[in-house]
């Protein structure tokens, strides 16, 4: 076991990070930017180290910057959190060359998930099923495709994520020049002008499962969450078990992840993504790392997924094993539990937390960066906390998360917080029967409350 890790990252994050380290007796370091100077994760971890300016490329981008501060402190490993360089390749590869443990796949696994032409590929090859569409990167002939997928059609950039880089095509005369756009986004945001088309899913449910490996071939599932409610692409509220999903198509989306994922040696945390619509389930991506709502696979399985993340990656084990008859998921037998829901709290504005009421009581958790006197600068992702609720059921996890959401108090920044209330209150919502259009389907009243 390691006995000192850098956390290559920054807030509600690093901040989970600290706490689960504390427990297994690994010391911390943090890194940060000027601007995230005193944050809390700073002042909880054992050190904390300057890594440049307020800005991205300069500090939580800065390879460089992040590795030589972990050879200062004397670090055996770098856990790089979620975002900035989490699923970069080269980075977890310098890591490596320089005789640190990365808290993560190995750069290869990284290198292939990060391509989606190739991740379709594999996804294909271990039997689950993809939308129809290009089996390499466009170069030419892109209408001649297409004309075999049928429109509307995506456009998505190989190399991407996020939303970036992706365009929806409804009409033959808007190909060309939806591609040109792709391809300039795709080079702009990933270095990479590669470009694929799917046919677009007009309304689906995102579902994603939540996979833990050893890299030795022993795989768990820690069922699947619903993240349909987003955003321009980015989640709002997430929940496990989804609505949506049937016994069967769970079955088979298990079968076909555990199987890519040992096949692939896989290592640590990930996540493996689908659109779900009319029954039917696609392969989207592979989130090769944690996600920001792993909190939610958490409750209702009952692992502490850092922790079995850190010892995938430095001891190649996993804390769980096959004793348990329950729920089945993958190598190891793992009793889901209840219903968790999740509402990500963003904030409108940068600004100074002048109070901070958190709520309380029996299955309610808030992972947060924030405290009082606090600075939320205007750097970096909008996210400032995770209000997460556990329950018997649905209808009592909306019950609880709407107690918990009346009990958050957050003065000195808007927030989102009302906006969270609204929706889930709201009657489609609590009926489970939304897919990924559902946010626009109500924008206009949310966004004014």
């Amino acid at each position: 076991m390691i006995d000192k890790l850098l956390i290559a990252n920054r807030g509600e994050i690093a901040v989970r990070i600290i706490r689960t380290c504390r427990e297994m007796g690994i010391k911390t370091v943090a890194v940060y930017s000027t601007a995230d100077k005193g944050g809390l994760h700073t002042t909880m971890a054992d050190e904390s180290v300057c890594i440049g300016p307020p800005a991205s490329k300069d500090s939580y981008l800065s390879r460089n910057n992040l590795i030589a501060a972990a050879l200062k402190t004397t670090c055996g490993a770098i856990h790089p959190g979620v975002g900035f360089l989490s699923e970069n390749a080269d980075f977890a590869r310098a890591v490596r060359q320089e005789g640190l443990v990365f808290i993560g796949p190995s750069p290869e696994v990284i290198e292939m998930l990060g391509d989606k032409v190739k991740a379709r590929a594999a996804a294909v090859k271990f039997g689950l099923p993809v939308t129809p569409g290009t089996q390499d990167a466009v170069l030419d002939n892109a209408l001649e495709l297409v004309k075999g997928i049928g429109f509307p059609v995506i456009i998505k950039a190989a190399a991407g994520g996020g939303g970036k880089g992706m365009r929806i095509v409804r009409r033959e005369a808007d190909l060309e020049e939806n591609i040109r756009i792709a391809r300039s986004e795709s080079l702009a945001n990933f270095g990479d002008e590669r470009v694929f088309i799917e046919r677009f899913v007009e309304r689906p449910r995102h579902v994603e499962l939540q996979m833990l490996a050893d890299g030795k071939g022993k795989v768990a599932v820690l069922g699947e969450r619903d993240c349909s409610v987003q955003k321009n692409h980015q989640k709002l509220i997430e929940e496990s078990p989804s609505p949506g999903v049937t016994d069967a198509m769970r079955d088979h989306m298990k079968t076909g992840a555990v199987s890519m994922f040992r096949e692939l040696g896989y290592c640590g945390a990930g996540t493996i993504e689908f659109l779900v619509e009319d029954g039917a389930f696609y392969f989207m991506e592979v989130n090769a790392r944690v996600q920001v709502e792993h909190p939610v696979s958490e409750f209702v399985s009952g692992v502490d997924i850092i922790r079995q993340q850190i010892l995938a990656c430095t001891e190649s084990a996993l804390e769980i094993d096959g004793a348990d008859s329950g729920n089945r998921c993958g190598d190891c037998n793992v009793r889901l539990s209840g219903w968790a829901i999740e509402c990500r709290i963003n904030a409108l504005s940068p600004g100074r937390v002048t109070k901070l009421s958190v709520p309380g009581g029996f299955g309610v958790r808030f992972d947060t960066f924030l405290s009082e006197g606090c600075f939320v600068p205007p750097y970096y992702d909008s996210m400032v906390g995770k209000l997460l609720v556990h329950a018997a059921n649905r209808a009592q996890a909306l019950a609880k998360m709407e107690r918990a959401l009346s009990e958050l108090a957050i003065e000195g920044i808007r927030t989102n917080r009302t906006q969270q209330e609204y929706i889930i209150k709201e009657k489609t919502f609590r009926s489970g029967e939304f897919d990924t259009s559902y946010y626009g389907s109500i924008a206009k009243e949310v966004e004014h409350v």
